[in-house]
């Protein structure tokens, strides 16, 4: 029982820190709404448990065998997070017709953003270096640490679409978007920033 708790304190600090994932639904739930960012919600609750499952039953060990992909994924990582930065602080301005520019992430983009999100890949090998001790039973310890991500994934996720939502009623004007917006776009590049070096 204490190590089944020590997981999910873990796993809840984790999801409920600021990163990546939470600034683009913050940004999400300020520009759209919650239904509208549910399938990025739920991507992210899918996406990131099975990153971990993945990580641990051995993709991690392909890492630690090339070390040189590491380093790719961990540019290319880098490189289309500068691209998701420059989509939140064109979004959410509206065109001359009233309707707003952009839209949220999709349920599939937001599964496939886990495999490039820096704090999503120190999260599981982390993780898994600190639960998953060598010599212990593997697939059980796995599937521990993925049930703990998937149950704190949803409530963190649904608590920064909600924060973002509340911060959408001080958003009155394009002005005011577009400050918003590029401020979160500035403060998701500089929350990946360390993991470069």
């Amino acid at each position: 029982m204490e190590h089944v708790l020590a997981v999910l304190g873990f796993t809840a600090v984790m999801a409920f820190t600021p990163g990546p994932n939470n600034t683009m639904l913050m940004v999400s739930g300020a520009n759209w709404g919650v239904v509208p960012t549910v399938p990025h919600i739920l991507g992210i609750t899918v996406g990131f448990p099975l990153m971990v499952f993945a990580v641990g039953m051995g993709l991690g060990g392909v890492f630690e065998t090339y070390p040189l992909l590491h380093e790719v994924l961990k540019y290319v990582s880098f490189a289309y997070l500068l691209y998701l930065a420059w989509k939140l602080a064109r979004a959410g301005r509206h065109d001359s017709d009233g309707t707003k520019q952009g839209r949220p992430m999709s349920f599939l983009s937001a599964a496939l953003f886990q495999w490039v999100n820096p704090k999503a890949w120190i999260m599981a090998v982390s993780a898994m270096a600190l639960f998953v001790p060598a010599g212990s039973p593997m697939l059980s310890g796995v599937l521990l640490l993925a049930g703990a991500s998937a149950l704190m994934s949803l409530p963190s996720a649904a608590a920064w679409c909600l924060f973002g939502t509340a911060i959408s009623r001080f958003l009155d004007s394009d002005r005011r978007i577009v400050i918003f917006n590029a401020l979160m776009a500035l403060l998701l590049v500089l929350s990946t920033l360390p993991t470069l070096f």
